[in-house]
C-alpha cells in the first residue's frame, strides 16, 4: 500500500499527501475531503479503503490516523455549493481546500480518481487509489468518518429522513421519505431532474 509513496520519495519528494473525498453519490448532505501526510516509511496494515471497513474499524482507525499522521486537512463543501458548481467541481474544491488546510505543505499529492486537483503542487491521480496508497486510504477514512458524523448530526435535525442510517444515499426508505415530506435544506436539488415534491421524480446523477 505504500508503493506510490516510495516512488515519489525516490523522485526526491519528501512530504507526500494522500487526498480523497466522501459523499459524491448521496442525494443529501455535503461532500467531504481529507488530505493526510504520514511520516516516511509509515506502515499500518489495517488501513484500507474506507468502503471495505466496518463502522467500528473506521472509527478506531480515525483515532489512530489522527495520532500517527504528520498532518491532516479536512474540508466540507455543502449541498448549496454542489448545486451551484456541480458535484465534480465541488469535490475538487473540497480536496484542494483540504490540502491547503494541512499544517505542513506537501510537495507531492497522491489523489484518488481520474482528475487533478486545481493546485500547483505536483500530483498523481490514481484510479481506485484508496486500494493502492496508504495515504489515500487514510484520507478516505478521515473523510468518510467526518461525513458520517455530519449526517448523524443532521439526523437529529431532520429525523424523518433517517440520515443516521442512510447517510443521505438514495435508499428506498430515503426516497419514500422525500415523497412523503418533500426535501429539506441539505438535499441536492441539482441531482434531481423533476420536482421532488411531485409523486414522480428522477434521482439520477
Amino acid at each position: 500500500m505504500d508503493t506510490f509513496e516510495k516512488m515519489a520519495r525516490r523522485e526526491g519528494y519528501h512530504l507526500i499527501a494522500g487526498v480523497d473525498e466522501a459523499g459524491r453519490g448521496p442525494l443529501a448532505g455535503p461532500v467531504v475531503a481529507a488530505a493526510v501526510i504520514f511520516p516516511p516509511d509509515y506502515c499500518n496494515t489495517e488501513i484500507n479503503d474506507s468502503k471495505k471497513l466496518s463502522v467500528t474499524k473506521r472509527e478506531n482507525l480515525y483515532e489512530m490516523i489522527e495520532k500517527d499522521a504528520m498532518a491532516i486537512g479536512i474540508r466540507v463543501v455543502d449541498a448549496d455549493v454542489i448545486d451551484r458548481v456541480n458535484i465534480l467541481q465541488a469535490s475538487l474544491k473540497a480536496m484542494r481546500d483540504a490540502v491547503l488546510e494541512l499544517s505542513a505543505s506537501p510537495d507531492f499529492l497522491l489523489v484518488d480518481g481520474l482528475h487533478r486537483i486545481p493546485i500547483i503542487t505536483p500530483q498523481k491521480p490514481l484510479v481506485k487509489g484508496d486500494n493502492l496508497s496508504i495515504s489515500i486510504a487514510a484520507a478516505s477514512i478521515m473523510a468518510k468518518v467526518t461525513r458520517d458524523r455530519i449526517m448523524e448530526m443532521y439526523h437529529r435535525q431532520f429525523p424523518q429522513y433517517n440520515f443516521q442510517k442512510n447517510k443521505g444515499y438514495g435508499t428506498r426508505e430515503h426516497v419514500n421519505a422525500i415523497r412523503k415530506f418533500g426535501i429539506c435544506k441539505i438535499h441536492r436539488k441539482s441531482f434531481h431532474v423533476k420536482n421532488m415534491n411531485q409523486s414522480s421524480f428522477d434521482f439520477s446523477v
